[in-house]
């Protein structure tokens, strides 16, 4: 009884001494929200950043690349600072310069109305710290999807 008496306070002790249990931390998933067409033709995309961890994350940058269809790539590059909670997401604008063959893939599918839409895949890297951790450090991501013409607001594609 004694013996139990010193064992259980310890016990408590030794558990308290572990601290707060550390949340999941898992990429983040990117994905194009909206793209514009400006008049000088630049891309205007408004970037979704979903994260996916049970922490919360300090985004600051962004660097990677775009494909729309089978065409050459261009580079996305953002800095930027979003604090984004667990489980939810947020966005960032960027502009690219598309390459000439990019451009016209997307007039082409412009002109099918909302029955076009053009396939993309964006990958890179994003640097983000998690709300458990002193350092940022990098993630990559990968997503494939369509965009398509949004009906009645030219130049504009989600």
């Amino acid at each position: 009884m004694r013996l139990l008496r010193w064992i259980i306070p310890v016990l408590l002790l030794g558990l308290a001494a572990c601290g707060p249990a550390k949340k999941s931390v898992y990429p983040p998933t990117l994905s194009i929200q909206q793209l514009v067409v400006l008049p000088d033709g630049q891309w205007r995309l408004t970037v979704r950043i979903q994260n996916n961890s049970y922490a919360g994350m300090d985004f600051t940058s962004l660097d990677g690349q775009l494909q729309v269809a089978e065409l050459v790539p261009v580079r996305l590059h953002a800095s930027f600072e979003r604090e984004i909670p667990e489980l939810a997401g947020d966005v960032i604008q960027l502009n690219v310069l598309p390459t000439a063959a990019m451009s016209q893939a997307l007039q082409a599918i412009a002109a099918r109305g909302s029955a076009g839409a053009l396939a993309y895949r964006i990958s890179g890297s994003t640097s983000a710290k998690p709300e458990q951790e002193a350092k940022p450090r990098s993630f990559d991501f990968n997503g494939n999807d369509w965009i398509s013409p949004v009906p009645g607001i030219p130049d504009t594609y989600r």
